[in-house]
C-alpha cells in the first residue's frame, strides 16, 4: 500500500510518503517541532498520530512510544509505523499480518534518526533503496529535499506494486511556518496523480521560490544597473516606483512581491536572486 520515511536532522522533523491510496498525506504523516514525527500506515491507525505525539511530547522515546501504541492495539498485526523522537531516536514496526512484502529499517547517523517502512512491495528492494539514498544525502541539505530523494529512490525500484496515486511531505521546525506564525515549514500533498512523486518534487520547487528564506549574503543590492532594471521592469507590469529614491523602489518591489506571493523573500535595499529571475520572466 505505502512506503514512507520518517527522519530528523536535529533541527527539523519530517515525513515523506507515497501510496496507491487517495490522499495519503491526509492519513499517514504527523509531526511536531521539537517533539518528533510519525508515519502510520498499512491498515493505518490514525490515533497513533495524536497519541504518539502526546507520548513523545511527554519525553518518551520513539521505541517506547511505538511499543506502547502497538501493545494496546488489538489490530497491531495489521499495522505498520515509523517514529522519530526529539533526541534523534528512531523506531519502525511491521505487524505480522501486513500484506507482503512488508518491512522496515531504522537507524541513526550522528544522532539523527530515520525510520523507513513499506508494505505491498515485490520485496525489500524499495526499503533498501530508500535507506541507501537517505544515507547518501548531504546532511547539510534541507530535510525536505533529503526526504524527497529517499522517496524517489523507492519509487524508482518499484514503489507500491499496485501502482501510483498519491504522495506527501511534511516537515516542521521551530518558527518555520509562513511568516513565522507556526512550525510547519513544508506541508505539500499530491492527492491523485499518475506520477505523484515527480509532481510532489515540482511543488517543492515552487515552495522554494515562494516561501524560501533569502540569504542576505547572496542577495543582490538594488543599486546601479540592477536598480535601473528592476525599476523599469516593475513599471512595465504596472508597479511603477512613486519616486526616484531607493525607498520608493523598495516599496514598489514589495507591492509587486506581495501580489505575486514572494513577500517571504523580501530584503530592504536588495533583491533575492530567485525573485529577480521571476521578475524577468514576468516582465
Amino acid at each position: 500500500m505505502t512506503f514512507s520515511i520518517v527522519a530528523t536532522d536535529g533541527t527539523a522533523w519530517g515525513v515523506a510518503v507515497a501510496s496507491k491510496f487517495l490522499a495519503v498525506g491526509a492519513a499517514v504523516p504527523a509531526a511536531a517541532a521539537g517533539v518528533g514525527a510519525i508515519a502510520t500506515q498499512s491498515h493505518a491507525n490514525l490515533a497513533y498520530r495524536p497519541d504518539g505525539l502526546r507520548m513523545l511530547r511527554d519525553g518518551r522515546s520513539a521505541q517506547d512510544t511505538l511499543d506502547a501504541l502497538t501493545a494496546a492495539d488489538e489490530l497491531r498485526a495489521q499495522r505498520q509505523a515509523g517514529f522519530v523522537d526529539a533526541r534523534g531516536g528512531a523506531a519502525t514496526y511491521t505487524g505480522a499480518d501486513c500484506h507482503d512484502w512488508a518491512g522496515g529499517v531504522a537507524g541513526a547517523v550522528d544522532g539523527c534518526g530515520y525510520a523507513i517502512q513499506g508494505n505491498i512491495h515485490t520485496g525489500p528492494d524499495v526499503v533498501e533503496a530508500m535507506r541507501r539514498a537517505w544515507l547518501a544525502t548531504d546532511s547539510a541539505a534541507p530535510l525536505v529535499r533529503r526526504l524527497l530523494l529517499a522517496l524517489a529512490a523507492g519509487d524508482e525500484v518499484g514503489g507500491d506494486k499496485r501502482g501510483r496515486q498519491s504522495a506527501a511531505v511534511l516537515v516542521v521546525t521551530p518558527g518555520g511556518g509562513y511568516g513565522g506564525g507556526n512550525d510547519v515549514l513544508v506541508d505539500l500533498r499530491v492527492d491523485d496523480h499518475l506520477r505523484p512523486i515527480p509532481e510532489l518534487v515540482r511543488l517543492a520547487d515552487l515552495h522554494d521560490i515562494y516561501f524560501g528564506k533569502p540569504d542576505p549574503a547572496d542577495a543582490i543590492r538594488l543599486e546601479g544597473a540592477v536598480a535601473a532594471e528592476v525599476r523599469d521592469r516593475l513599471a512595465r507590469i504596472g508597479h511603477p516606483a512613486a519616486g526616484t529614491t531607493s525607498a520608493d523602489l523598495d516599496k514598489a518591489l514589495a507591492d509587486w512581491a506581495a501580489v505575486e506571493n514572494y513577500e517571504e523573500r523580501m530584503l530592504p535595499g536588495h533583491i533575492d536572486a530567485p525573485v529577480l529571475d521571476q521578475l524577468r520572466l514576468n516582465s
